[in-house]
């Protein structure tokens, strides 16, 4: 993904009411989500979250894992953390040995509170591990798909 279009779908514009009518969930669902680390919102100033496109598209997976799928949140926070986000950001092992995500069963790369050296500076909320779960709808899938490349 180009960071152009990366950049259109991370970028902070909706309320937490639209964020929740976009996405049909409720508000405090949706801070239920936040609290647990599957969404990372853009915060302001004055405490108020605005929500992206990918946030939208995540709440709406998260949804679908919830009621089709009849996984909780920590089945969700589970299922998140088997990206291999070591891969997209292209670290090297000794790098990885040094990084909580990529031990990590329970929580994604993005909830980590140690990471290696490529991610240490970085916004996760528009980093490509944060956006990847986003462009397929089935994550077993996309893990395939990483594996025969």
């Amino acid at each position: 993904m180009d960071e152009k279009h990366t950049g259109a779908l991370t970028e902070p514009i909706y309320t937490l009411a639209v964020a929740s009518r976009m996405s049909e969930t409720p508000a405090h669902s949706i801070r239920q989500y936040i609290d647990k680390g599957l969404i990372i919102p853009f915060k302001t100033t004055k405490k108020r979250h605005l929500f992206s496109k990918v946030d939208i598209q995540k709440l709406k997976s998260i949804k679908k894992y919830l009621k089709e799928q009849g996984l909780n949140i920590a089945g969700i926070n589970a299922l998140f953390s088997v990206i291999p986000c070591w891969a997209i950001k292209s670290c090297d092992l000794e790098h990885r040995y040094h990084c909580e995500a990529y031990h990590s069963i329970l929580k994604p790369c993005w909830m980590a509170s140690q990471k290696g050296p490529n991610c240490q500076n970085e916004d996760c909320r528009v980093c490509d591990v944060y956006v990847f779960p986003e462009k397929f709808t089935n994550p077993k899938e996309c893990i395939k798909k990483m594996t025969r490349s």
